[in-house]
């Protein structure tokens, strides 16, 4: 009996309130505390819904950017067609004026026997050409009395002379052109070398 009491007196302090341990289940198969249980997965429950959320938000932020940047692609594609297809429309209105006058130059000589008037009438309209030309920037090359320069001429003779230092463009056979810095046509040009 002894014994007994001792038993019961270790349960009770098992038990009591200060005892950590006394809430605990002895059983194995229930559960040791629902809310404890429940709360991680709630936490985790509610956080992978908020990076889902986080995650549709930028994927859509990303579908939007995507669509704009194709549109942007294709809007800048169409623009380089209609650049590439009505670049020269200017050039080719400034051009116009000079195609009424070869007109009129045409119709004017066609009954004219005088030959400076025919002389004046093609050099009004030559001029009027290479004014247009002038203003939209195209530029002829020099080459008179020029030293060869490979990257504007192309020697397409070489004469031996003591009459010009060597390098020297002697004679123009074709003109060239520039636009600006670009060369849009070589001088074909005869080349003083030395004997």
């Amino acid at each position: 009996m002894g014994n007994e009491n001792i038993e019961n007196n270790n349960t009770e302090e098992l038990k009591s309130e200060n005892n950590p341990f006394a809430n605990t289940s002895l059983d194995e198969n229930e559960p040791a505390n629902d809310k404890a249980a429940e709360e991680p997965d709630s936490q985790i429950t509610d956080e992978i819904t908020s990076l889902k959320a986080e995650l549709d938000k930028i994927n859509n932020q990303y579908i939007r950017l995507a669509a704009d940047f194709d549109n942007y692609r294709k809007r800048q594609m169409q623009e380089r067609e209609a650049l590439l297809k009505y670049g020269a429309e200017e050039t080719l209105k400034k051009m116009l004026e000079a195609l009424d006058n070869i007109d009129r130059a045409k119709a004017s000589v066609e009954n004219v026997d005088d030959v400076n008037t025919v002389k004046d009438s093609y050099n009004l309209v030559f001029k009027q050409i290479y004014d247009v030309l002038a203003k939209i920037g195209l530029e002829v090359i020099d080459t008179k009395d020029k030293e060869f320069d490979p990257n504007m001429h192309e020697a397409v003779m070489q004469t031996p002379t003591a009459e010009y230092p060597e390098n020297t463009i002697i004679a123009e056979l074709q003109k060239g052109y520039k636009l600006g810095d670009k060369v849009l046509r070589p001088s074909l040009v005869n080349v003083a070398v030395s004997e």
